[in-house]
């Protein structure tokens, strides 16, 4: 597992067309300087003079990121970003941008951001040790831990995993997970989930135990109908969300509001909406989830806060 320092000098990468600002193909060259846990709004308050905000993510990581065919990131989780650099602009203006590096995977974003080298990521599933670490947003979605193998072998129960090496990412919930659900289990660690999946289409372990979302991501990404997950209900359930740094209110109701406006766009049909949200979670989305599941979780995730009053659409010309 990297350590913060390491993020700093190489984990978050910058290869030319990789790290890119969310409105337009910008490299990114150099990290912000880590600005003290304890500075409240400390994150507004240098990209008031950035004039940017970092987010990190796994760029490979459908369908919540992953890097369009001319190099530009996209998904759910950057659809929402751009909703978030939209809300942004309005909090401090136009000259503020999100600007989007991929890093190897979650535990690295949750370090960058706990740090204060970054402002922002998304999609990150929720951990109470996390909570101690950063501030989650409103949950964009919700996930759990299960066993992506070939189908017709195992089943998923613990006793179909005694002695079977399976795949598990550093330093992820499935890493901890596996030795208490199976202590036979032979876990086999990358630093990635591609890479463990990678591993597993080529025989070389039994399955990969990770994020059910990505690893179905993944399965769709690759066209690989021969995998299967397991079992039917995840091992563990939690939510997904945001995370900004501690002591950053100001930035999290930003975040919170991008995420109420969509969920609220979402149940009123405006298409601006539903194109964010539709091609990766919907019924013909990556994740295939039915429409009223989606409308469900989206009311259920407003009703808890309040329900927000949109402008009203432009007239069409």
């Amino acid at each position: 597992m990297d350590s913060p320092a390491a993020v700093a000098s190489g984990s978050i990468r910058s290869r030319r067309g990789r790290a890119l600002a969310l409105g337009s193909l910008a490299c990114f060259c150099s990290l912000w300087a880590p600005v003290p846990a304890s500075a409240a709004d400390a994150v507004l308050e240098q990209a008031a003079t950035s004039g940017e905000v970092l987010m990190v993510g796994p760029a490979d990581s459908p369908p919540l990121i992953r890097m369009g065919p001319k190099g530009e990131p996209e998904g759910y989780a950057i659809d929402l970003a751009r909703r978030i650099d939209r809300q942004l602009k309005a909090e401090l203006g136009a000259s503020v941008r999100i600007r989007f590096a991929p890093v190897d995977n979650t535990t690295i974003s949750v370090e960058a951001v706990a740090s204060g080298r970054a402002g922002l990521a998304c999609g990150v599933p929720f951990r109470w040790d996390r909570e101690k670490l950063v501030d989650f947003s409103l949950p964009i979605g919700l996930s759990g831990l299960r066993l992506l193998t070939r189908s017709g072998s195992l089943d998923g129960s613990p006793a179909s995993l005694a002695g079977q090496p399976i795949a598990v990412v550093e330093g992820s919930l499935g890493s901890s997970f596996l030795g208490s659900l199976e202590p036979s289990a032979r876990p086999v660690s990358f630093p990635t989930l591609p890479q463990a999946v990678t591993a597993l289409e080529q025989k070389k372990v039994a399955g990969v135990l990770g994020d059910a979302n990505l690893l179905a991501g993944l399965r769709h990404e690759r066209g690989l109908p021969g995998l299967a997950l397991v079992p039917e209900q995840p091992y563990v359930s939690y939510g997904v969300g945001c995370i900004v740094p501690e002591n950053n209110s100001r930035l999290l109701n930003v975040v919170n509001l991008a995420i109420a406006g969509l969920f609220q766009g979402y149940l009123e049909g405006r298409p601006d909406a539903v194109a964010s949200v539709a091609p990766w979670i919907g019924p013909t989305g990556v994740l295939a989830v039915p429409s009223e599941r989606v409308r469900a979780f989206f009311e259920s995730v407003l009703i808890t806060r309040e329900g927000l009053q949109l402008a009203a659409p432009a007239p069409r010309p």
